[in-house]
């Protein structure tokens, strides 16, 4: 049957894509359509993920104990899905720890995020000057997932994306543990992506970790020199939840909280 090669080639799946599938190879007739898709849900072939979304059941599987790759999910939630932050060094193999909590970049409807298989899925708009322009995709790659592509921020915007919006990665043990785990950074890829974002504190969150790991990443005095020129003209919080336990780091104009400076996790671990 035609759709079973549909199925083997996309274990997780859009309605629009499946529909697309049938109408050129099957049926033009919508009614047809859904119904086919309803059949193959009933007979436990297909597992409904949320409305427009589903997942292949291999035969001999049953449906409640089907296992699915959350990242392909992530990646397959909508048509411009991106993963990022957090869920983008994971699959970089880059975090310091796992989450249940999986961030991908959409221009759809964000709603309120749905859990599935104990995984919370959660889109974010992107940031507006990258809207604005059209640069969405800017630094953007691809990564092979049950034989098919999803979308994951490169490790340069993930580095920047994570530091301009902590809350989404967790404490800053983690974001600081995680991106030390970074082997190699293009230092002129993250130059021209903090300019691009304008974020003066992004950048001296930015231009303060790279001077902690200059040597480990080789990031040349220039291109913190550069990255310097983009920070704010007068002291900034690096968080607002700690405004009495930072350190003025002039070169920055950067307030750090001071467990960030001492990285008095080390002394617990």
């Amino acid at each position: 049957m035609k759709l079973d090669v549909f199925f083997a080639k996309h274990p997780v799946f859009r309605t629009g894509e499946i529909s697309a599938f049938l109408e050129k190879n099957a049926s033009a007739n919508l009614s047809t359509r859904k119904a086919l898709l309803t059949h193959h849900i009933k007979t436990g072939r297909i597992l409904r993920i949320r409305r427009g979304l589903y997942a292949v059941v291999p035969p001999g599987v049953a449906p409640r104990d089907l296992v699915i790759d959350p990242y392909l999910l992530a990646g397959k939630i909508t048509d411009d899905a991106i993963l990022g932050y957090h869920t983008a060094l994971e699959a970089h193999g880059r975090a310091y720890s796992v989450f249940r909590h999986f961030t991908y970049f959409t221009r759809r409807n964000l709603g309120r995020g749905f859990e599935f298989q104990g995984i919370t899925y959660q889109g974010v708009s992107f940031p507006k000057v990258l809207r604005d322009s059209g640069q969405e995709d800017m630094l953007v790659g691809k990564q092979d997932r049950a034989g098919l592509d999803i979308r994951v921020t490169k490790l340069e915007r993930s580095f920047v994306d994570v530091l301009d919006r902590p809350t989404l990665s967790g404490s800053w043990e983690e974001i600081w543990r995680s991106l030390e785990s970074i082997e190699f950074l293009n230092p002129d890829l993250v130059l021209e992506y903090l300019t691009i974002l304008g974020n003066a504190t992004t950048a001296a969150k930015a231009g303060f970790f790279l001077e902690q790991n200059q040597d480990s990443l080789m990031v040349d005095d220039e291109t913190l020199s550069k990255i310097q020129s983009l920070c704010p003209t007068s002291p900034h919080y690096m968080d607002r939840n700690f405004p009495s336990e930072g350190k003025l780091l002039p070169r920055w104009n950067l307030i750090v909280p001071s467990a960030v400076i001492e990285r008095e996790w080390e002394e617990i671990g």
